[in-house]
Order: C-alpha cells, then sequence, then structure tokens
C-alpha cells in the first residue's frame, strides 16, 4: 500500500523585494515520517517553516496538508488543521508559569467562548479544569510536572526548548515543525533529544520535519532529506545519499562534518 502523503509544497517560491529567499521548493512528506530540512545559514530553511505555517503568504507555488490548499491561511488556522511549530528563538510566554504555557496551546481546541470564561459558567470550569489536567499530563511525558509552578523563563534552555514542544503538541497536531531544536543544547541533551523525537512521533502519531544544524541529530533521526542553499534545493534523499553528495558536501557539510555524523 502506497503511504499517504500528508503535506506537500508545489514549487514554494518566496521573494522579499529583489531577493529570492525560497525558489520553486517541492517536497511531498509522508505520514508518520520524520524528515529534515537542512542548509547554511540563509538557505531559506526557516522561511519555508513560514510559509508551511502561515506566517508568510507565499509570493507563488502552494502548500496542501491531508489534500487541502493552506496556502496563505493565517496561523491560527493552520494550527487549527493539525500542523503546530517551534521556533528558532524560543517564544515562551516567560512570565508565565509553565502549566500556563502549555494551557495556551490546548485553547486552540476549546470549545466554550470568551464571554463564557468572563462569566464564569460551569461548561467553562469544566472545560478549564480538563485543559488543566491535559497539560500536567503532557507536562509529565517531557518531565517537567514537578515545575508546573515555575515561571518559564527561569527554567534552563534545555527544559525550555522541552516545554515549548509541549505546547506545541498540546495544539493536537498531526504535523510537527521543529525549528532547530538541539540548538544551545550540550551532546547529553543532544543525544536524548534524538530518542525523545522519535518517542513523540509514535506516541503522538505525529509527521515530523525538522530543520537543524547538527549532524548528528539530522543524520541519525531523518528517514528522507532537503538540503537548501540560497533558497534552491541542491539534493534531496535519504541519509547516506546526502552524506555522500559532492555539492551538499561543498555547500554546507564539509569532510568533518560528513565524519562528525
Amino acid at each position: 500500500m502506497k503511504p499517504e502523503v500528508i503535506l506537500e509544497t508545489r514549487k514554494l517560491t518566496m521573494r522579499f523585494g529583489g531577493l529570492t529567499a525560497v525558489d520553486d521548493f517541492n517536497a511531498k512528506i509522508y505520514k508518520g515520517s520524520i524528515v529534515g530540512l537542512i542548509g547554511p545559514n540563509g538557505a531559506g530553511k526557516t522561511t519555508c517553516f513560514n510559509m508551511i505555517s502561515g506566517f508568510y503568504a507565499p509570493s507563488d507555488g502552494r502548500v496542501l496538508f491531508k489534500g487541502a490548499d493552506i496556502t496563505g491561511t493565517p496561523p491560527h488556522e493552520v494550527c487549527r488543521a493539525g500542523v503546530a511549530r517551534t521556533f528558532q528563538n524560543i517564544r515562551l510566554f516567560g512570565n508565565g508559569t509553565v502549566l500556563q504555557n502549555v494551557m495556551v496551546g490546548c485553547h486552540v481546541r476549546q470549545k466554550t467562548s470568551w464571554w463564557q470564561t468572563v462569566l464564569y459558567l460551569p461548561s467553562n470550569l469544566k472545560e478549564e479544569k480538563a485543559i488543566a489536567e491535559k497539560s500536567r499530563g503532557l507536562l509529565k511525558v517531557f518531565g517537567l510536572e514537578h515545575l508546573a509552578g515555575e515561571k518559564a523563563k527561569s527554567l534552563p534552555y534545555g527544559a525550555q526548548r522541552r516545554l515549548e514542544i509541549a505546547r506545541a503538541l498540546a495544539t493536537e497536531p498531526q504535523f510537527l515543525l521543529l525549528d532547530e531544536p538541539a540548538a544551545g543544547m550540550n551532546p547529553q541533551e543532544t543525544n536524548e533529544l534524538m530518542g525523545f523525537i522519535r518517542d513523540i512521533r509514535e506516541q503522538f502519531k505525529l509527521t515530523i520535519l525538522l530543520i537543524e544544524h547538527d549532524m548528528k541529530v539530522v543524520m541519525g533521526v531523518c528517514e528522507h532529506m532537503w538540503v537548501l542553499d540560497y533558497g534552491e534545493t541542491i539534493a534531496e534523499g535519504p541519509p547516506e545519499s546526502i552524506k555522500a553528495n559532492p555539492k551538499v558536501i561543498e555547500a554546507y557539510l564539509g569532510e568533518e562534518a560528513i565524519a562528525d555524523a
């Protein structure tokens, strides 16, 4: 049986004035896979994420999610459709508690209206209690339950990364975009991250697309990847073919990085 394509980009292009940040990006991502998008700084990777997640409306091309055209759809609607993301620079509510940060993600699926919250209606209070319980359950999965009452900004860097992923999963996504999840992590945290990414894929039935500069992470967890350079796709394929591709080695990896991976 042929695997299901959950997300597809067709000739996806983004121009900023006279600069073409991404040119004609085509990708088919199959349900349940872990895939990667790599390339040097400024290659257009985060721009691709921004177009997929609705933060940018592409200049040309299409984004299809589960067969539906979501091109240029506002971020909150893309999220509600089942696409969640994290950011290269962590974007938590620093003065909010760890628990509150995850609860914010749950509110995407909230059934009661804002005015019911103001009036403290029983239906809303019941749902808020359920959201808090669900959020605590996610914190337990991420090893953060004991920090639920702490301010998010007080957490160590690695814990903040996990919290941001927990918040993304609170939206109940089917497709998760991880933007440099290993950034700033020490070697032990990086090794744990690889197993963690595989675990959440299985536990939450996710498809995952990640941007990452740490080649050990990319080669260790990704089943397929695309390589961008100056906005153009210079290679595509499984990790072994990417490692051996002369264009990729010249433009990005280098012999030393290949050896380390």
